[in-house]
């Protein structure tokens, strides 16, 4: 079993946990991920390996879903019961110039390791951050220590400019020819988006895939993924994949499979309090 060691509340919907995981945090690169169990009982989920200090390992978590809604009632001191890891493929740091990371709410945890990556190999480094409010902006402070640039959005205007990262995106594309990398993380919609917008201007991107996964070994074949036409897992491919390539409406399809199983999670904690 795994050491809750440290608990921060985010926003209402968002935590960060730091969990004592030697052999995880030992082995871990940018990009990579864990998946755990709450419980003996509880279903895997996967997230993605937002920082590391010495032992700890910082996950940062959406109260969205019912096991996440379960590790949110964890408390400082108690115990995770797998947290399996590092998984998946770390990030290639790719040769470039000036890097924009693009982040909607909860993604700007997974893309906070992998633009600091770019960073520390020299190269310059900016973020669009967008949220729903200025309640649903997190991470600043850690982006502010070695981002050159950063750029807000939010639905309601609350910071920043009031619409979508992507209004914002395109400015700095239509102004900045030194552009030349994106890497988009978020909700998958807004992917497909910041990806049509870096084909229109000829620059690459990368994106972190999120479907549904199960084992992490790609035995079970869930996170299936259609990148240039081939199959592929995101659990041991991915879960970075090139923008242009990847399938979006395929993958937008498969993550509503199991919305009445969900639903039908919530009655149960609901009915017991589990």
């Amino acid at each position: 079993m795994y050491q809750i060691m440290a608990k921060k509340t985010l926003n209402k919907d968002v935590d960060l946990m730091e969990v004592k995981a030697p052999l995880v945090a030992r082995n871990a690169k940018p990009g990579q991920f864990i998946i755990l169990r709450v419980d003996d009982e509880g279903e895997r989920i996967p997230l993605t390996i937002a920082g590391i200090d010495g032992d700890l390992v910082t996950i940062i978590y959406q109260k969205m879903g019912y096991s996440t809604q379960l590790l949110g009632k964890k408390s400082v001191g108690d115990f995770i019961e797998d947290f399996v890891g590092p998984l998946g493929k770390a990030t290639h740091i790719r040769k470039k110039n000036h890097v924009i990371g693009v982040a909607g709410g909860v993604g700007s945890a997974p893309l906070l390791p992998q633009l600091k990556a770019y960073h520390d190999q020299g190269i310059k480094v900016s973020l669009i951050l967008g949220g729903r409010t200025k309640d649903h902006l997190i991470l600043q402070d850690e982006y502010a220590a070695f981002c050159d640039h950063i750029y807000l959005a939010t639905d309601d205007g609350s910071v920043g400019e009031k619409g979508f990262v992507t209004d914002v995106l395109k400015k700095q594309l239509d102004s900045d020819p030194t552009i030349d990398h994106l890497i988009a993380i978020g909700p998958v919609i807004m992917m497909k988006y910041v990806t049509l917008m870096a084909k229109a201007h000829g620059v690459s991107v990368d994106v972190s895939l999120n479907p549904i996964m199960i084992d992490g070994t790609g035995m079970c074949g869930n996170c299936r993924v259609t990148i240039a036409n081939k199959t592929y897992f995101a659990c041991i491919d991915g879960p970075d994949f090139p923008g242009e390539e990847v399938d979006f409406d395929e993958l937008m399809s498969r993550q509503s499979y199991y919305k009445d199983e969900e639903h039908m999670c919530f009655i149960d904690l609901d009915n017991h309090g589990r």
